[in-house]
């Protein structure tokens, strides 16, 4: 293992990478929330539909894996979506017991109004930033999250 940045003995929650991502987070759904209820969406709901539209899930389990969120809530969500019209669940057509998640148009013109929203409200936190700097930013958050994906194959392929 490499040399450690962080040690037990002088460890402390306000330089701890966990703890400011998770806070950076917070606040940013503290800044996109309110425009987002101007439109009739939760956080939550936006991301779903943003999750469907970039192909980073094709199903419920996706996305409760990929946004960490409990399934049971999650199926409230899509319900609400699909009531909304925003969403459609069909039968996959290689698994029949599965059920595939797609952005219906009324879900692609909802994004329409979302994302310039969204963009603005991140574009304003990050406005002291130079390019290079955003670059090396998004380097850096990809590259932590390649390092706890790696943490996490390895411990459950110990346990395995």
């Amino acid at each position: 293992m490499s040399k450690q940045y962080y040690h037990a003995d002088t460890y402390s929650t306000r330089n701890s990478v966990s703890y400011l991502v998770k806070r950076a987070h917070g606040l940013s759904l503290d800044s996109i929330e309110p425009g987002l209820a101007e439109q009739g969406l939760s956080f939550t709901q936006y991301a779903v539909l943003m999750a469907l539209r970039d192909d980073l899930a094709l199903n419920a389990k996706d996305i409760c894996i990929k946004l960490r969120h409990d399934s049971g809530a999650l199926t409230r969500v899509l319900d609400q979506l699909e009531a909304r019209g925003l969403v459609q669940r069909h039968r996959s057509a290689e698994d029949r017991r599965a059920v595939e998640l797609h952005l219906t148009a009324q879900g692609q013109a909802a994004l329409k109004t979302a994302v310039p929203l969204v963009v603005d409200r991140i574009n304003s936190a990050v406005q002291n930033f130079s390019h290079a700097e955003m670059d090396e930013l998004l380097r850096l958050l990809n590259k932590l999250i390649l390092g706890f994906q790696t943490q996490a194959e390895s411990q459950s392929g110990a346990s395995a």
